[in-house]
């Protein structure tokens, strides 16, 4: 089901002591951009093509976050900044992607066991910029979604999803009690992306 045939208001923010969650605007470009450069060498194995590119601007991800904030508005896919609590450090960033949209177009998703992708509404995918790794935000991050997800979502089932060369975060997942569901092949991509339910 389309994101914007979803019952129910889309979440606005979740707030721990911590850090934010709170869509993305375009007036982050400058804060994003600093969490983006720093975390490029694995956001290219996370994203599994060459961005960031080295010479990336703030300019250029100024329009990518315009893309994000205009898709949010049209509740075409969800897009969370994640900032520290004075909202002066983006600390990275979480997407909700349908699981019937263009993104998944084409994509050879095989199971694992006898689960069916059309009973999964929302692909999350999510970053935690390098300098926070050390200290296992990425795994706090995980653990708040999985809550926000529960408590104030109404989405019909949703996926954990990571690229199996971002090794990090795949070996950050498989030590959860999520479980691998699906496999999913993009033909323009090196590796698979791992679905976890």
């Amino acid at each position: 089901m389309p994101f914007n045939m979803m019952d129910g208001n889309v979440p606005e923010r979740v707030t721990t002591d911590a850090f934010i969650l709170r869509p993305i605007v375009a007036a982050d470009a400058e804060l994003d951009y600093a969490a983006v450069m720093e975390s490029r060498e694995y956001l290219r194995g996370w994203e599994q093509t060459g961005w960031p590119a080295d010479d990336f601007t703030v300019a250029a991800n100024r329009e990518d976050l315009e893309m994000l904030e205009r898709r949010h508005a049209e509740r075409r896919a969800f897009t969370y900044t994640m900032m520290n609590p004075a909202e002066t450090e983006c600390l990275g960033c979480v997407y909700f992607m349908p699981t019937d949209g263009r993104s998944f177009a084409g994509a050879r998703i095989t199971p694992v066991g006898d689960h069916r992708w059309e009973d999964f509404e929302a692909a999350v995918y999510f970053w935690v910029r390098k300098s926070r790794l050390e200290t296992a935000t990425d795994r706090a991050l995980l653990d708040v979604l999985r809550a926000w997800l529960a408590r104030d979502w109404s989405l019909q089932g949703h996926l954990i999803v990571t690229s199996e060369l971002f090794t990090q975060q795949v070996d950050m997942i498989e030590r959860t009690d999520l479980q691998l569901r699906f496999a999913v092949e993009k033909p323009d991509k090196p590796g698979r992306y791992l679905a976890y339910e």
